[in-house]
């Protein structure tokens, strides 16, 4: 392989900081679902775990459009400036067993106009979450309007 063929992002982590760690792991990893990839101590309180979400992308949306999110979303209840998205395969099933697990429902399930089912959650850590299930797949959705990619849209 050359160097060429090497991308120059290989992972996205994010990391957060969990003042209850126990309880934070047990959701996300147990409840949640997130298999366990590594776990590191360094000794004493020390602890952390890397939790495998799959694929990972960075969404980066202008106010405008974090605005158009958070009305669609959850009746227009402000997102903090990050939020976390999970995509699962029951969105419904997702939030039920979330909230029995301690999270607070910021907005229940309600299908967007980009056609996924999407309920938004304040979570373990002090992090808003939004649960999506994808209702079209990835060729249906990108023939719809509205969807193309900024060089398509730029002309370039």
């Amino acid at each position: 392989m050359t160097d060429a063929a090497i991308p120059p992002v290989l992972q996205l982590r994010v990391v957060v900081e969990a003042t209850d760690f126990d309880a934070a792991v047990a959701f996300y990893r147990d409840t949640l679902g997130m298999p366990e990839f590594l776990a590191f101590a360094e000794g004493g309180d020390d602890r952390v775990v890397i939790l495998d979400a799959g694929r990972a992308t960075l969404e980066i949306a202008n106010p405008a459009h974090k605005r158009a999110i958070d009305e669609i979303e959850a009746g227009g209840a402000p997102s903090p400036h990050i939020r976390l998205a999970f995509e699962v395969t029951d969105s419904e099933g997702t939030t039920r067993r979330l909230e029995a697990a301690g999270a607070r429902v910021v907005a229940e399930p309600v299908v967007t106009p980009w056609q996924s089912l999407n309920s938004r959650l304040d979570a373990p850590a002090d992090l808003q979450i939004t649960l999506f299930e994808e209702l079209l797949g990835s060729e249906e959705r990108a023939a719809r309007a509205g969807f193309a990619t900024e060089e398509e849209r730029s002309g370039a």
